[in-house]
């Protein structure tokens, strides 16, 4: 009996504290959750950066990254942001050449383009040629380029060509600020110079950068127009003019035999050029080079021979 109440006493002594401990664990809690003004503040504070960096690191912006010089390759654009650059080339095979230049023309105009460049080759009604460079707007592009080969002839070959050029238009828009705010900067301080050698100094440095300014406004310019009106080339054949097209090279061994013979071909026919060119003076100046040589000979076999003296006495004659 007195065994089984020393266990009862001893179980009872446990609990009391486990309860003991749990209402102290439960009470620094409420201290440590209450004292955010009193002096836990700084080690909550402390403690705030390392959770933000194990829970919270995800949720932040993180950098972008740059590439190509500096470019931003992670901004999201949409079609319309894009700058596209739009180059096709049309070949077409006419019935009369002048009058389907005509009916280009008109095409490209009621589109709102115009012509930039115009070559024409008249041989015979049958032989003529044209070769004729539009600019059109991007939105006109295909439904010009389609009616120029239904409506003029025989399509006998059509190249189309796109070029991105968004991130290139930002970087020299970006660059061009900078260059501005660069060069405002040193015309203010121009005005600050206090020695001659300071504003001859400032005045060179604002030389080289208006320099870079207009190169920069310069390629802006260019890649303006380009994007705003795409270049179309039309080639317009006559009925039986012969068209080329270009051959394609071929590669590795074969292509090496082809170029080497080529030029071993040219190499021959100039040789042969220039031997024919110098043929007829060799022939010409052939009978002045033998007399040359027969009197040559002859002033050798009539110089006398210098006679050698007779050797003298030697020192036991004298």
């Amino acid at each position: 009996m007195r065994r089984i109440r020393y266990g009862i006493a001893l179980a009872t002594a446990c609990s009391a504290l486990l309860l003991a401990g749990c209402g102290g664990d439960s009470r620094s809690d409420v201290l440590t959750s209450d004292a955010g003004s009193g002096a836990a503040a700084p080690a909550v504070a402390s403690a705030a950066p390392a959770e933000a960096q194990e829970q919270g690191i995800s949720k932040q912006p993180r950098p972008q990254r740059q590439d190509n010089g500096g470019l931003v390759s992670n901004v999201k654009l949409t079609q319309q942001d894009r700058q596209v650059i739009y180059t096709g080339s049309l070949t077409v095979r006419a019935k009369q050449v002048t009058a389907a230049v005509q009916q280009a023309k008109q095409i490209v105009t009621s589109a709102g383009g115009y012509l930039s460049k115009e070559e024409t080759s008249s041989a015979s009604d049958t032989e003529d040629s044209a070769m004729l460079e539009f600019k059109v707007p991007p939105d006109k592009y295909a439904e010009v380029l389609a009616r120029l080969g239904k409506d003029l002839g025989k399509q006998l070959s059509m190249n189309q060509g796109t070029q991105d050029v968004t991130m290139k238009m930002a970087d020299v828009n970006s660059r061009l600020k900078s260059a501005q705010q660069s060069l405002d900067s040193l015309r203010t301080l121009l005005k600050k110079a206090g020695t001659i050698g300071q504003v001859l100094e400032v005045e060179r440095e604002i030389s080289s950068r208006e320099a870079d300014l207009e190169s920069l406004q310069a390629q802006q310019k260019e890649l303006a127009t380009q994007v705003a009106m795409a270049t179309l080339t039309l080639r317009l054949v006559g009925p039986v003019t012969e068209v080329k097209d270009p051959e394609e090279e071929p590669a590795g061994f074969l292509g090496g035999l082809k170029a080497g013979w080529a030029a071993l071909v040219s190499f021959t026919k100039i040789a042969l050029t220039v031997l024919g060119a110098l043929l007829p003076w060799l022939i010409a100046s052939l009978p002045l080079i033998a007399l040359v040589i027969y009197l040559a000979r002859r002033n050798r076999v009539r110089r006398p021979a210098v006679p050698t003296p007779p050797p003298g006495p030697g020192p036991e004659a004298a």
